[in-house]
């Protein structure tokens, strides 16, 4: 039974021994040399309109796009398409897609948007092949926001304002 202590002690004080080891990590007065932060890279993707039309995200380069994931039975995101609508007239340097998360057809998709019509460009997505570049929302609505240069700078899980985005777009004029 010693025999066992004794080697248990041993393991733990070579394990104690290396976890101090003071030669390979950096002392708090020498810089660590940092990993450079990758370029933003721009984003793209296409997909189908409602009239069958397909629309690349790169056709708004030169604007703003809030890219907005909804869905026909999601009470927010009903909130949000009169505000998106209001934005997307309101201001030249901001177009909003609206891309449909759901698997249903044009038809159900036209019929809703009789009683919430939305006044930008919805996009349809196939739910088992969302665009790459995006994912599949985790939650709806999940909103995009993508610079003119087509780099994605900003993502809101939930709902959001026009007064939200609009704050995020200005603030980086």
């Amino acid at each position: 039974m010693p025999s066992i202590r004794l080697t248990a002690l041993a393991v733990l004080i070579a394990t104690l021994a290396t976890a101090c080891d003071t030669q390979s990590a950096p002392r708090a007065d020498e810089s660590v040399i940092e990993q450079p932060i990758p370029a933003v890279e721009t984003i793209d993707f296409e997909l189908p309109g409602l009239d069958g039309e397909t629309v690349r995200l790169s056709d708004w380069r030169g604007q703003w796009v809030l890219v907005n994931y909804w869905a026909t039975w999601c009470a927010p995101c009903r909130k949000e398409i009169p505000d998106f609508s209001a934005m997307h007239d309101a201001r030249e340097d901001i177009t909003v897609l609206g891309l449909a998360f759901e698997d249903t057809d044009v038809e159900a998709f036209e019929e809703f948007l009789v009683d919430y019509p939305a006044s930008y460009p919805i996009l349809l997505v196939d739910v088992y092949a969302p665009p790459d570049v995006l994912g599949a929302p985790r939650a709806l609505p999940t909103s995009f926001l993508v610079n003119p240069a087509g780099e994605l700078v900003e993502t809101w899980l939930g709902p959001i304002t026009s007064e939200t985005i609009e704050a995020r777009i200005d603030g980086d004029a």
